[in-house]
């Protein structure tokens, strides 16, 4: 279907998802997605961000209706809320601080972590604390403080996902090599610095810049509650 997903070229331009890293940190296998040069700064081509970027939405409205979990990936400082507002806006997992070695690679011991942290959120809810010296109480509420910050996102995951959503495929890594050694699918944002192939649905586009990952993020967002809704 043409164009399903509203996607227009010029909306991505006022977005600056065209704008790449400068022309000495590209990727030989960005070549095909880069259409020229601005004051050494690669510039993408937004036809070929607009085609795959439609390819990636209809893979994630295809997982959705099926019931299916996507995983959010975005620990870069400047975009991490985004990440975060938009997981919890689709009741899907995420991962918003720094992503944990073995969180897919070695999930039964995460998932531990995880409902360590789920058991002692639930004992500070039932008063459970208040037993405890005031330097005890103290020592716990640090405990879960962190363990929040590390396993907060990831609290309903109880098991791999079917797919993970990646903002910076240089960045997180990773989360991407995990990912691909357990056979969960990849979609992700692919400046000029990376590569795109180690994606499944890679996404060519500007991954530093709010607006360009605010752009694309609305696209998913869209997808996700409608295919949601049509459940």
């Amino acid at each position: 279907m043409e164009n399903e997903f509203d996607l227009k070229v010029e909306e991505m331009a006022e977005a600056g998802l065209h704008f790449g890293h400068k022309t000495s940190k590209v990727h030989p296998k960005m070549l095909p997605y880069i259409f020229g040069t601005r004051n050494t700064i690669h510039l993408i081509d937004l036809e070929k961000t607009k085609e795959k970027l439609a390819e990636a939405l209809r893979f994630i409205q295809n997982l959705v209706s099926e019931g299916k979990t996507i995983l959010f990936v975005g620990t870069k400082v400047q975009i991490n809320d985004l990440v975060e507002k938009l997981a919890k806006e689709c009741d899907l997992p995420y991962v918003k601080e720094r992503w944990l070695g073995g969180t897919f690679t070695n999930f039964p011991v995460i998932r531990k972590r995880v409902e360590h942290f789920l058991d002692l959120e639930k004992r500070k809810k039932e008063g459970d604390f208040e037993k405890y010296t005031k330097k005890e109480r103290l020592k716990l509420e640090r405990e879960l403080e962190n363990l929040e910050k590390k396993f907060g996102g990831i609290r309903n995951l109880e098991k791999l996902p079917e797919a993970v959503f990646v903002c910076d495929m240089v960045k997180d890594k990773l989360a991407i090599k995990e990912a691909r050694r357990k056979g969960v699918k990849v979609i992700a944002i692919a400046d000029t610095n990376a590569d795109p192939t180690l994606a499944d649905y890679p996404i060519p586009a500007n991954d530093d810049a709010i607006s360009s990952v605010k752009y694309i993020l609305e696209k998913v967002k869209e997808v996700i509650l409608k295919a949601k809704k049509g459940k």
